[in-house]
């Protein structure tokens, strides 16, 4: 039983790591997508909108292993294509190296690229719901355009996206056991593991809690942080 709990708290604690790090480079990746997406120059526009459809248009399952394999045969297409025209040994450890990462790196990547395009219509919907007059008055006001977006805009649409933003991260911890899919020993995973060593679902059980806890813990959070802005109208 000890060492059955030492198992699952290890993967518990990758399942968290992904859940974290995923969040840390998707929100702020997200905001500049967001700007790509609102932006007047229709290339700009159009590659971030293609982006978006690409990454909420496809499993999130096929974007990992798309992601974790690709490199691999990329750069053994690179190598068969040019090793006659570039022979330097060290160009091409120099382009293994680039293209390699272990399958964490790729989780996080896929994980971070997929979230950060379904926080940015979030966002988006969210800055597109601030009345034009805001801006005009702020103008009057003599704010500039970042002042007007830090001080004025940013707050108010923080708390309008708040229960959007909630049912993502919601969705996210539950995600995290499809870091299974390309070997990322997680939660989900070792609670399999252990479940077909034992002879027992108790393990399937005992994952069930923790993203139960986990998610209950990222409810409070989000209500709690409503309840903190909730001066703002």
């Amino acid at each position: 039983m000890i060492a059955l709990a030492g198992v699952m708290l290890t993967g518990a604690l990758t399942s968290v790591q992904v859940f974290f790090l995923t969040l840390i480079f998707s929100a702020p990746l997200a905001l500049l997508v967001t700007f790509g997406r609102m932006s007047k120059n229709i290339v700009v526009s159009g590659i971030i909108k293609f982006y978006i459809l690409i990454m909420r248009g496809t499993p999130l399952i096929l974007q990992l292993i798309f992601i974790y394999f690709a490199p691999k045969y990329l750069y053994a297409f690179l190598n068969t294509a040019f090793s006659g025209f570039i022979t330097s040994p060290n160009f091409w450890a120099a382009i293994k190296f680039l293209l390699s990462y272990n399958r964490f790196t790729a989780v996080i990547i896929a994980f971070a690229l997929n979230y950060a395009a379904y926080f940015a219509e979030i966002y988006r919907g969210g800055i597109e719901s601030i009345s034009a007059g805001q801006y005009e008055a702020a103008k009057v006001l003599g704010f500039t355009g970042s002042q007007t977006f830090g001080r004025i805009v940013l707050p108010q649409v923080i708390k309008r996206i708040l229960p959007a933003m909630g049912n993502e991260v919601i969705t996210l911890v539950k995600d995290t056991a499809l870091a299974q899919v390309i070997g990322v020993a997680e939660l989900f995973h070792a609670a399999q593991t252990a479940a077909a060593r034992e002879f027992s679902t108790m393990p399937i059980f005992m994952a069930g809690l923790f993203y139960l806890i986990m998610n209950w813990a990222v409810t409070a959070a989000f209500a709690y942080t409503e309840k903190r802005l909730s001066y703002y109208v």
